[in-house]
């Protein structure tokens, strides 16, 4: 056999084996983070929308008990060819399904998963059955994998990031997180996997909306990250991600919804972000309501733009229900 001939050959095993090896370890793996949810939403689905929620849990180490500190609706359209990250904020006043009304992100705390899906159907009219869940190691072994991401550092930000930093180093069990790093400056760079997570964090400085966008901030940088990676460091990248993670979607599912995403994504469109409630403070109402600490009431009528937004590509602020102000109802 010649020698082009042997390099053909072996340029079309590697071609052929390296995207089989890599899909079958990880169906192989993802199997393993796999765990049924006894749930089924009651809202049709949309011909080309997938809807998964991302959570991140407040779990500390040893907690078996915890609230979602994060919620963001991960939407594949697949007929506009749009990726969406639309955050639910957790301090939204809800009715929580067969318990007092409270907030948000108690609904995981009282009912997990079902209670989650339920609360998320009745008050927002978003049809949601699938979960992506990570904890706080989760993520920092993401971006650690991924070799960190850019984020944009605001200046009055660096103190509690740098705080919150320092308790997450702490529980942090990677082996090679090295020796503490402070962030030392502001503007645009590259955080490390407990720099990135104390990043999406930080609220005190400035509001649980502005931690809500530094936290898509986070996921996009990700996204940036992953859709590059070259495909044989996806083993390494699901070692260190699966630990950590749990989901009810089947892994047969989670690869097809993974390729789609990363079609849409490698076609040129850019991730699309929003926030519900609207923080305008027209249709939503900053306070200390009842008996359920300081919340947001939120206008009812206002769900319309939200799911105009995840079903329809119909971005927030081109809605015409906003241009007319005639039929607020908050929820109290």
């Amino acid at each position: 056999m010649s020698k082009f001939k042997k390099i053909l050959i072996t340029s079309l095993f590697l071609l052929v084996a390296i995207p089989l090896f890599v899909f079958g370890y990880a169906y192989f793996k993802l199997n393993s983070i796999h765990e049924e949810t006894d749930y089924q939403s009651k809202i049709e689905e949309v011909k080309g929308i997938t809807n998964i929620l991302l959570t991140g849990t407040d779990a500390r180490p040893g907690e078996t008990s915890c609230r979602t500190d994060s919620m963001i609706i991960l939407t594949i359209d697949n007929t506009n060819k749009s990726i969406k990250l639309t955050s639910l904020a957790r301090d939204t006043y809800v009715q929580l399904p067969g318990r007092a009304p409270g907030k948000l992100n108690a609904a995981y705390f009282w009912g997990q998963e079902p209670m989650l899906f339920e609360t998320i159907e009745n008050e927002f009219g978003i049809g949601i059955d699938k979960i992506i869940q990570v904890d706080f190691n989760s993520l920092m072994s993401i971006v650690d994998t991924l070799g960190g991401v850019e984020v944009n550092v605001p200046e009055n930000n660096i103190n509690e990031i740098n705080k919150y930093a320092k308790e997450s180093y702490k529980f942090y069990n990677s082996t090679s997180k090295g020796d503490f790093q402070p962030i030392t400056h502001a503007g645009t760079q590259t955080l490390n996997g407990y720099q990135a997570l104390s990043f999406a964090r930080v609220r005190k400085v400035d509001s649980a909306i502005a931690r809500d966008n530094r936290q898509k901030e986070v996921l996009m940088a990700i996204a940036d990250k992953a859709k590059s990676l070259p495909i044989t460091k996806y083993p390494s990248l699901l070692d260190s991600l699966l630990p950590y993670v749990k989901t009810n979607i089947p892994s047969s599912d989670l690869l097809k919804y993974g390729l789609t995403a990363l079609n849409i994504l490698n076609s040129g469109n850019s991730i699309k972000s929003a926030e519900f409630p609207i923080m305008d403070d027209i249709h939503v109402k900053g306070g200390i309501y009842k008996n359920a600490g300081w919340v947001w009431l939120y206008d009812k009528n206002s769900t319309v733009v939200l799911k105009d937004f995840i079903y329809n590509n119909i971005d927030m602020k081109d809605n015409d229900y906003l241009k007319d102000c005639s039929n607020i109802q908050l929820n109290y």
